[in-house]
């Protein structure tokens, strides 16, 4: 966080009082950029808006040619009313009915299937309509544990089976998709994930494009970054084999969710409370846990830095960060050896622009925070 956001930050807390998240469009520009350079001509990056459905992030993102990864109704017609183009929206999910179904095939959206029913129930409703399918490839390759469990492997609940993928009848499936889990920093893995699925698009020949998914992981604690031009050249060659080897180009989608914006934003709070006792220090926010709630979500593995506007020395003393409620799971951060800490001072968490406001639940009464877009 430059001096510059950090003197708007100061400006915004002294107006409003009140915790609120700020955004760096330049940062967030700059990733979708990263994407779009990718030296593979055809291909459709689609953002996840799960990650961060904002509409100013949105209309940021698709400035820069993105399209949208979406898994609910309320994103894509959020999406279409922003005006996507519904022919690169790409809608993915689990258990659909049919009304959900109804509504993708109205909007003219890309859709992959999760399960053999539900490829069942598509073609019961629109016989000529092609359709792609989610892959779990998880018993060729090994799979990973990333955040949030198994995305792959008989751990995983979402995708087709190696099995249900050689049974089925595969007219009109014309893409073939792919998850292999979540902040990921380890090109290997992907580039193990994506020879398997190229592996699959022999047997289907209608297939048009390719969905890999995302995963791309942002910085963590130890530094590491993911490796944007290495992945770039993977991918990009991976893509031009497969083409050539089909005898035709097949369209390339990404699904770039957290990596997009992750970096780009912060969560800004203020100290109102300082306990000090039995040798612990409990530092308390005029902000909740509902309000950021990726620690809450995740709290043995949720990566945020912390950035103090105030100089300290370097004695360090166990500390946890807790908000302003009374539920006893309202923690920001526990047990971490933390400077001491004066009530009055700026607190501000990093790698808040995805997966933060987005999770905002409406437990315990607190208002969404405002999202400033710089």
């Amino acid at each position: 966080m430059n001096k510059r956001l950090r003197n708007i930050a100061k400006q915004i807390l002294k107006k409003e009082n009140k915790p609120f998240y700020l955004y760096d469009k330049k940062g967030i520009i700059d990733k979708c950029k990263q994407f779009m350079d990718i030296p593979y001509t055809k291909k459709i990056v689609a953002f996840a808006t799960m990650a961060n459905a904002n509409e100013d992030f949105l209309k940021i993102v698709k400035s820069q040619g993105l399209s949208a990864f979406v898994n609910s109704i309320s994103h894509l017609n959020l999406c279409l009313e922003l005006r996507f183009k519904p022919k690169n929206i790409v809608y993915t999910a689990s258990a659909m009915d049919e009304n959900t179904m109804k509504a993708i095939e109205k909007s003219d959206c890309m859709v992959n299937l999760d399960s053999i029913s539900q490829i069942n129930r598509w073609r019961k409703l629109f016989p000529k309509k092609t359709f792609g399918i989610r892959c779990n490839i998880g018993t060729s390759v090994k799979a990973k544990k990333t955040r949030a469990g198994y995305f792959l492997g008989k751990k995983s609940r979402l995708g087709l089976s190696m099995e249900d993928i050689i049974s089925i009848d595969k007219h009109n499936i014309d893409g073939l998709h792919l998850y292999a889990g979540t902040d990921i920093l380890e090109i290997g893995y992907f580039e193990r994930c994506y020879k398997q699925m190229i592996k699959l698009t022999r047997l289907f020949p209608d297939i048009k494009y390719l969905d890999l998914g995302g995963g791309f992981g942002v910085t963590n604690k130890l530094g590491k970054t993911f490796d944007m031009n290495n992945y770039s050249k993977l991918v990009s060659k991976l893509m031009n084999q497969v083409s050539r080897s089909l005898g035709k180009p097949l369209t390339l989608i990404l699904e770039a969710g957290r990596i997009i914006g992750g970096e780009s934003a912060w969560f800004v709070t203020q100290v109102t409370d300082v306990k000090k006792r039995w040798g612990h220090q409990f530092i308390g926010l005029n902000a909740s846990a509902v309000q950021f709630p990726r620690p809450l979500f995740y709290p043995d593995s949720s990566y945020h830095p912390l950035i103090y506007f105030s100089r300290h020395n370097g004695h360090r003393i166990n500390s946890s960060v807790y908000g302003c409620s009374t539920y006893s799971r309202d923690y920001f951060i526990e047990n971490k050896m933390l400077p001491s800490i004066k009530e009055g001072e700026i607190i501000v968490f990093g790698n808040a622009g995805s997966y933060c406001s987005g999770m905002f639940t409406n437990f315990l009464g607190f208002k969404k925070p405002k999202e400033v877009f710089i």
